[in-house]
Parts: structure tokens; sequence; C-alpha cells
């Protein structure tokens, strides 16, 4: 028995293991010019006798399901009310559920009242995943992002005053080799600013179907960073992260060269030294290969 499911279909890594529910198809956004996870899909919300039908099929075939994902791009995006009859339902299905999460674009999160997000919250929604991307403003207008670093720290804040478990994603050499050392300043100054509950580095892999239109929006020739220059980025990352909450960093993205993992506060020494070991042992380099999204 499987669902029906709208592919391409989309889930962070750690929900490998999760029911995926498609509540919304597509991004309503779609502009983000490092994306092209949505560009074959026009964005639309599921009605709720397909929703509901589906949630009773796995309700049956898989009753002893503990985490659940909301997908595609925008589940935030649909109507409060809506998304809390989903919740409640998929609640009263599932009783050994653990956790309900979605994807969460800044955008989303501001047009929600505080009252709309704690609802939510209480009806079962407890994590979201949001892309920061970068810290950096002037990165951010050119890769079409649809919010500024404000924005993103304020729906942050905004989320985990509502109750919610936060994981947030920053993009290595997004900004290139020309803003490098902004973007990492700013994006450090982001996460030290809204202390996420998660933080995953990912390193900037451009399909070919997207590739162009990333360099065009950019206007002027971007120069892609290389190996070692990613790893001086996640180097000054987590040098210049500052934060007395606790943060689970991980950098280990199938994107990735480099992998690097720990805990804020506590581990930041520990992580700057391993990677000044990494420097002097280039062979542990995941090979150009095996690398994707």
């Amino acid at each position: 028995m499987m669902l029906n499911y709208d592919a391409p279909l989309y889930r962070p890594p750690s929900e490998a293991r999760s029911l995926i529910f498609q509540v919304t198809l597509g991004c309503s956004f779609n502009e983000c010019s490092f994306c092209d996870m949505y560009r074959s899909k026009e964005y639309s919300e599921r009605p709720w006798d397909e929703v509901k039908a589906e949630i009773d099929m796995m309700a049956n075939y898989l009753p002893e399901t503990r985490r659940i994902f909301l997908a595609d791009g925008d589940a935030l995006n649909i109507d409060s009310v809506y998304m809390i009859k989903i919740l409640k339902y998929i609640k009263e299905k599932f009783v050994n559920l653990e956790r309900i999460s979605c994807y969460a674009m800044p955008m989303n999160i501001l047009k929600k009242t505080h009252d709309e997000l704690k609802q939510m919250n209480e009806a079962g929604l407890d994590m979201f995943y949001l892309g920061i991307e970068s810290g950096s403003d002037i990165i951010l207008k050119k890769v079409t992002k649809g919010a500024i670093a404000k924005t993103i720290i304020k729906s942050v804040n905004k989320a985990k005053e509502a109750g919610y478990i936060m994981s947030c994603m920053v993009i290595l050499g997004l900004g290139g080799r020309t803003y490098s050392k902004e973007h990492i300043k700013g994006t450090a100054e982001v996460i030290s600013a809204c202390s996420p509950n998660y933080v995953g580095a990912l390193t900037l892999y451009l399909e070919n179907g997207i590739k162009q239109e990333f360099l065009d929006k950019f206007e002027e020739p971007f120069i892609r960073i290389n190996d070692n220059e990613s790893l001086e980025e996640l180097y000054n990352l987590i040098n210049q992260i500052e934060t007395k909450d606790e943060i689970v960093f991980r950098a280990n993205h199938g994107s990735n060269a480099y992998t690097i993992k720990g805990t804020f506060p506590q581990d930041k020494q520990a992580m700057l030294d391993k990677i000044e070991w990494m420097k002097q042992h280039p062979e542990i380099m995941r090979p150009q290969g095996l690398r994707g999204f």
C-alpha cells in the first residue's frame, strides 16, 4: 500500500524515517535562485477529503508511526484553521506520535499571529525547518530569498516563543569568493541572535536546470569557492557564533566536502580544533562524485 505522491518529493535528512503527507504541493514563493526543488510544480493546497483519506489509509497501515512530516515546501502557508484541523486529526489517528514537522519560510511564520502559531503547536505541530541560507542582506537579495537578516531573526525567535523546535540551514559558498567574509559574518550574527535548536551547514550545489538563473541573478561574475575555502568558511562560521544557548551544529550533509559536528557552546573549541586538523588531512575529503543534494 503506497501513498500516491506528487513527485518530486523532498524532506529534510532527519525525516528519513518519517511518514510524509503532502498537504500542499510545491512552493508559493518558488523564486530562490539556488533551489530547484519545486520548479516543476504549480503551488496548490490539497483539499480536506484527499488529506483525510490518506491519513485514514496510513493510520490503518502504519499505526505505530512516531514521526510525520508535512510536505511540500510550504505547508505553513495554509490557513491556520485548516492546519489545526489536519493536525488534530493526525494526532487522533496516530496515538504513538512523537513529532510533526514541516518546512517554514520566514514570511510564513511572520504572517501568522503568536496565537495562531501557539494553537498549531498545541494541536501537534512541533518543529520547523527554516532556511537561513545567509545572514548577508546583499547575498539574500542576490539569490532572491524573500527575506533579510532582520526578518529571519524575528521569525525564528517568534516561532521559538510559540514553542517550536527550530532547525535551520545555512549554505557555505553562497556568496562566492567575493562575498565570503560578509556571508560568514552575517550568518554567524543571525545564528547568534536567534540561537536555533539545530543548525545544519550545507554547501552550495547548483543543479544544471538553475545554474544559469543563479549566475544571472547574481549579476556580477560569481566565483565559486574551492574545498579549502569552504573549510575556511566553516571554521570562521563556528568561530564567530556566540551563544549561551545550546545549538546542535551539523555540517554532515551530502553536499559538504568535510564533516563536522558538535554542540554550542561547549564543543565550539573542539570543532575548531578538528577543522585545523582537517586542513592538514585533505585525504579525508568526500570525493566530488559522492556529493550532492
